[in-house]
Parts: structure tokens; C-alpha cells; sequence
């Protein structure tokens, strides 16, 4: 099997609904290039705690503070096109990331998270 030298350049293991993604024989799937970075963006919004701060926020105006900060936070990773980074917020429940790299084009991931109650 041939490898492209860009398909190692970013390499991680995959994480499916918060774990480790292991193959037929019990081995940790890898994901490379595009999906690599996404995956990367995903985890940043989840341990940077702005996911969690929509949960307990009931304001439009305060939500809508939350999203430019999640915007801001993925800006700083340096293999995206700075004001690329699109946020589709049109689900509640649901956080559609779109970006532009550098090197790959555009990229796409999405955060669950519960929405706040009334």
C-alpha cells in the first residue's frame, strides 16, 4: 500500500463517540490529513469548557457570545485560513464546524451538546 508523505504529516487516533476507534483486530484506527485537523477542532471546543458553558445559558445575546469565542478559539490553530471558521448553529442540539486549511480544504465536524431548558 502507497502513502502519500502529506497523509502522515497529521495523524492521530480516531475517537468515535468519545473513544477509542479499535479495528477487526483489536488495533487503534488512525485517521490522518483533513479528518485529523477536524478531529483536532472538535476536542479543542470540548476541552476548552465552551461547550459546556452553552449548557446553563438560556440568553440569545450571551449564546451568541459563547459561539464568537468558540470561533475565536478555533482561529488559533495555525493550519486553518483565518475567517474561514464557520459555525451553523441552526440545530439547537448540534455545532456544524466549517473551515478552510492551509494544505487539505475544507473541513467539516460536528459537537452535540444539550441545549439549556426552560
Amino acid at each position: 500500500m502507497s502513502t502519500n508523505a502529506n497523509d502522515a504529516k497529521y495523524s492521530d487516533l480516531l475517537i468515535k463517540d468519545g473513544a477509542l476507534a479499535i479495528d477487526v483486530g483489536a488495533q487503534p484506527q488512525l485517521t490522518n490529513t483533513r479528518a485529523s485537523i477536524a478531529q483536532d477542532v472538535k476536542h479543542m471546543l470540548m476541552e476548552s469548557g465552551l461547550v459546556t458553558k452553552l449548557l446553563a445559558q438560556r440568553s440569545a445575546t450571551m449564546r451568541s457570545d459563547v459561539y464568537t469565542e468558540m470561533e475565536l478559539l478555533i482561529e488559533t490553530d495555525s493550519r486553518l485560513v483565518p475567517g474561514s471558521i464557520e459555525l451553523d448553529i441552526a440545530k439547537p442540539e448540534l455545532i456544524t464546524i466549517t473551515a478552510i486549511t492551509y494544505e487539505f480544504g475544507a473541513i467539516s465536524t460536528e459537537v452535540l451538546h444539550a441545549t439549556a431548558t426552560s
